[in-house]
């Protein structure tokens, strides 16, 4: 009997194939590690053939654990604003060029208007591939008149898998290509590039289905022949889905690598405050407000600042330091973090800006800078948040998180406090995976809507509700926080001049 979902997450850092039952619980996983090269700073780049067998090897030690005549359909999430440029035989031209690489942002101060902004709903910033296949036209030009297919991660893994040229349309859309009210390809948008629609992937909704696992991927992937493929999406919307946010009110907050925090619409408002990216529902749109510091700046701290401490044996670097900086006053004795390690984005989009400590004295330890970046993670959100709500259709009233990073209690009654918001725990910690799931459930006829799937496929589990003592005096700090960045904008601008290599 057909019985699980199988998923594939094909991120940056791996690929991920993990099967579900219907009611949420995974019963089997398999993974494996993909490479990220970085020929020049700015660059990032993989092989496109990597996501292909990436995804081969990860089903395979999944379905060691399994039957896979118990898989009932397939589905892929993946990074996002990633893509590659084939030949007319799906050859890859080039590498792909990842959502990380910043290379094209000569592109983006000269195409990045409010009329691309509009349609696409996303800030000009180096992130979307519209900006880059620019670049690849001003200096790679033989490889752009030679490529008959631009396609993202989704529709790469899963032409492999049917023969069709087909990805979602929460797929394509962070691609920066598509015009989002109209959930299709823009036109205007293509012709500036110098597109054509032939040379892309045809758009299908989250959950229709795609095709059937040809003979060959078939016996690739160990799974039987004519498994249905169904559309997923790309991995922020789906994390979305896999934490239960399909109505306006709640946002998901993934404290990844990055931090990630997004709320469901059924209203396209464009704002420079936040990105909009199609939403898993049809008609839906995802807002997301994006800090590039999360995880990071704890893998920083110990690499860095925290080097050569004596962890006590049974105990994690990151429990020890976390016991530390419980030990430190809220506010960290006024020391401030600006998590600009990665730029600022959301809503200022400054690439300019850095990584600022400021409010040292000799009362200073390395328990207040850890519980100083967590707080500083903390306020620019809260900075992300305020700017968005001016703006945005719907305001936000609970989080659900998930990541990494929510696995501290302390970071997460942080953020409670200075969002002044419910922080509850996703009940999966592979929200992403599961959200794909969700979308595949529906499409095989596991459940009659997404509704029916949310109820029964996802949970929360611990609460943090706001402290009011520690949201006032936090609010008090907040004050301070928000003085920072603009005070200094002028200086990482003079900086990144007198820095900047050629």
């Amino acid at each position: 009997m057909s019985e699980y979902i199988l998923t594939i997450d094909c991120s940056t850092s791996g690929a991920k194939a993990i099967a579900w039952d219907a009611t949420g619980r995974q019963v089997a996983t398999g993974t494996t590690e993909l490479a990220l090269s970085i020929p020049h700073p700015g660059y990032g780049e993989q092989d496109p053939q990597h996501w292909w067998d990436a995804t081969v090897i990860a089903v395979q030690q999944c379905m060691r654990e399994i039957d896979p005549r118990s898989i009932a359909a397939v589905a892929v999430t993946h990074q996002r604003e990633s893509f590659a440029c084939l030949d007319a035989q799906g050859k890859a031209l080039r590498p792909a060029m990842l959502w990380l690489d910043t290379r094209a942002a000569a592109q983006v101060e000269e195409y990045g208007t409010d009329r691309i902004h509009e349609l696409t709903g996303k800030p000009a910033n180096p992130t979307p591939a519209f900006y880059k296949l620019l670049w690849i036209r001003e200096h790679e030009p033989e490889i752009f008149n030679n490529t008959a297919f631009v396609v993202d991660v989704h529709a790469y893994v899963t032409h492999r898998m049917t023969g069709a040229w087909r990805t979602s349309v929460a797929s394509a859309d962070p691609l920066g290509l598509l015009d989002l009210n109209a959930r299709d390809y823009s036109d205007e948008i293509l012709e500036i590039v110098g597109l054509k629609r032939s040379q892309l992937p045809k758009l299908v909704e989250p959950g229709k289905l795609l095709g059937q696992l040809t003979p060959f991927a078939a016996q690739a992937l160990g799974l039987p022949i004519d498994l249905p493929v169904f559309a997923g999406a790309g991995d922020g919307q789906s994390a979305g889905l896999g934490a239960g946010i399909i109505a306006p009110g709640t946002a998901y907050l993934n404290v990844g690598t990055g931090l990630i925090s997004g709320s469901y619409s059924e209203k396209y408002v464009p704002h420079s405050a936040y990105r909009a990216m199609a939403g898993t529902l049809a008609g839906s749109v995802n807002y997301e407000l994006f800090v590039g510091a999360g995880t990071f700046m704890v893998s920083w701290f110990l690499k860095n600042i925290a080097a050569g401490e004596n962890i006590p044996e049974g105990t994690t670097a990151e429990l020890y330091w976390e016991k530390k900086a419980s030990d430190i006053p809220l506010g960290a004795e006024g020391l401030f973090v600006l998590p600009y390690w990665n730029g600022q984005l959301t809503p200022f989009w400054d690439h300019d800006a850095r990584g600022v400590m400021v409010g040292f004295t000799g009362t200073h330890t390395r328990a207040h800078i850890y519980r100083a970046l967590l707080e500083g993670i903390a306020f620019e959100l809260k900075f992300c948040l305020d700017e968005a709500v001016k703006t945005l259709p719907e305001g936000i009233n609970e989080f659900v998180a998930m990541g990494g990073g929510s696995r501290s209690p302390l970071w997460c009654q942080i953020l409670a406090d200075v969002l002044q918001r419910p922080v509850v725990l996703a009940g999966s910690d592979e929200a992403t995976s599961l959200g794909t799931g969700i979308l595949a459930a529906v499409g095989v006829g596991f459940f009659e809507s997404a509704e029916d799937a949310v109820a029964n496929m996802t949970t929360t589990s611990t609460r943090y509700e706001p402290q009011r003592t520690n949201s006032d005096r936090y609010a008090e700090l907040y004050q301070v926080y928000r003085q920072v960045y603009p005070a200094l904008r002028p200086v990482f601008q003079s900086l990144a001049e007198v820095t900047h290599v050629d």
